[in-house]
């Protein structure tokens, strides 16, 4: 790096994330905990399990009335989920 060429100390861990491919499991890891924080602890007492496969987020429920109100509204919880972790993370969510 020349002289001229300052960078932040979070914009070269970021660097090196991305070089390492630490970034994406770092990135999924946020969402998963984003879970909570956008959804609320009303969603989250209903929560069993969370994964993601295949840029998929696979979520466990164990209320079906809960599951048909997340389905309907997927579209949104998928944007606001990857725009908290200021990434695109996830395209879908199945719910279980």
């Amino acid at each position: 790096m020349k002289r001229g060429e300052t960078k932040s100390i979070a914009e070269l861990v970021r660097i090196m994330c991305r070089e390492e491919g630490l970034e994406t499991p770092l990135n999924e890891y946020r969402l998963i905990q984003a879970w909570s924080q956008v959804l609320g602890p009303a969603v989250q007492s209903y929560t069993k399990n969370l994964q993601i496969y295949n840029q998929v987020l696979y979520v466990t429920l164990t209320s079906s009335v809960l599951r048909q109100e997340l389905l309907m509204n997927r579209r949104a919880l998928v944007h606001k989920l990857n725009e908290h972790v200021k990434a695109q993370v996830i395209t879908d969510i199945v719910f279980r």
